[in-house]
């Protein structure tokens, strides 16, 4: 089974975020470009078997099907969806974040 992958807009500001203070703060913009393609192909290769990875394991998030996929040292944060085969990317964050606190903080929720 093939899912479509849908980047929320979040998601998108997170990885412009990431690639912005790789280039320009560390000053390393070759790091940066190799930091966004490492996380655009993991985020891409969860077209296959995005269960795989484990389950966010607090609620809210838990119950809604959250999981967490390390990529070097950011997370990748993602909903799957069986019936509609789509993987939303919810969020992409440095690991050494608390993670909990930045859902709480800057994740729109229905």
């Amino acid at each position: 089974m093939i899912y479509d992958i849908v980047i929320s807009d979040q998601a998108e500001i997170d990885l412009r975020g990431i690639f912005e203070y790789i280039a320009f703060e560390l000053q390393v913009p070759e790091n940066a470009s190799g930091q966004l393609d490492r996380l655009e192909a993991w985020i891409m290769d969860l077209d296959h078997m995005p269960k795989r990875y484990r389950q966010y394991e607090l609620e809210p998030w838990k119950s809604r099907g959250l999981h967490v996929v390390p990529v070097d040292n950011y997370l990748v944060l993602y909903i799957p969806d069986d019936d509609t085969q789509v993987v939303t990317i919810i969020r992409v964050m440095y690991g050494g974040r608390d993670v909990d606190t930045q859902l709480k903080r800057f994740t729109k929720t229905k």
